[in-house]
């Protein structure tokens, strides 16, 4: 139910609301706007563009919202500096993150963009280091199998496999406490895509509140080979993922790096 209530003793008739709808769902009727269709794409920018707070759709009070005022938003220095100081990080401290904390990361990631304001995405959590190193062993022993049986061949999952047995090196998750799998459902429009954004925004989350990730890059191949993988986390077949590992980093870093010879900027006009 769309529940489009507006406040009139806060509304100032400005309109905001209706020339804001994606969907054109609002209208102005006798200066207090008015839903006039049940189609809706669930954005909220109808709560989040009144300036006075006098909108409440889908039951939810807009004084629940944060406020956007003045240095809300990182400035555009502290988000370069963020940017190009992100690190992969391959080196954890022997500590879970608290839960609580991963709680509040996964309830602010349910507000990455999807395709069509879709938000049919699943967070799976794979925590602690116990839990982490069965998934490893588990992972280990299928892949020997399918090695031997000469169905993967990929010389850095030979290479893992052997380093494992030898020292116990853990070259898959590179130990760190803990896994985050995104994986889409039927519902998703842009399933591909909703999955890799989410996880782009999950790091910067993530490293935004102290944290180290990883794109788990090994995950997906093995389990591109072996489709019962997926279903370890509970997928179904078919089903898209991707994965990375985060935790408590035991190393930090002191500057940024230098890659602005990568942007490859091509410039069209079509005036």
């Amino acid at each position: 139910m769309l529940q489009f209530q507006v406040d009139s003793g806060k509304c100032v008739q400005c309109e905001a609301c209706v020339k804001d709808c994606p969907r054109g769902s609002l209208r102005r009727k006798e200066g207090t706007p008015e839903a006039i269709a049940t189609e809706c794409l669930e954005c909220q920018h109808c709560l989040a563009v009144c300036p006075a707070g006098a909108i409440s759709v889908f039951g939810l009070n807009p004084a629940n919202s944060l406020p956007l005022s003045d240095g809300a938003i990182p400035s555009r220095q502290q988000m370069k500096t963020f940017i190009r100081g992100r690190r992969s990080v391959r080196r954890f401290l022997d500590e879970d993150v608290p839960a609580a904390l991963i709680d509040e990361l996964l309830a602010d990631l349910a507000h990455a963009p999807s395709g069509c304001n879709a938000r049919d995405l699943t967070f799976s959590i794979v925590s602690g280091r116990k839990s982490m190193a069965a998934l490893l062993g588990k992972l280990i022993q299928a892949v020997e199998t399918k090695l031997l049986a000469g169905e993967i061949q990929a010389d850095f999952v030979t290479e893992a496999v052997a380093a494992y047995r030898q020292n116990g090196t853990d070259a898959i998750f590179e130990g760190a406490p803990h896994l985050l799998v995104i994986s889409h459902g039927e519902k998703a429009i842009c399933a591909h895509e909703d999955v890799v954004l989410a996880l782009a925004y999950f790091e910067l989350l993530a490293q935004s509140a102290g944290l180290g990730t990883t794109w788990c890059g090994m995950v997906k191949f093995i389990a591109d080979m072996m489709p019962e993988v997926g279903g370890w986390f509970g997928l179904a077949p078919n089903t898209y993922f991707y994965a990375m590992m985060f935790g408590k980093p035991a190393v930090r870093y002191a500057r940024t790096v230098q890659k602005d010879s990568a942007a490859r900027i091509r410039r069209i006009d079509f005036a």
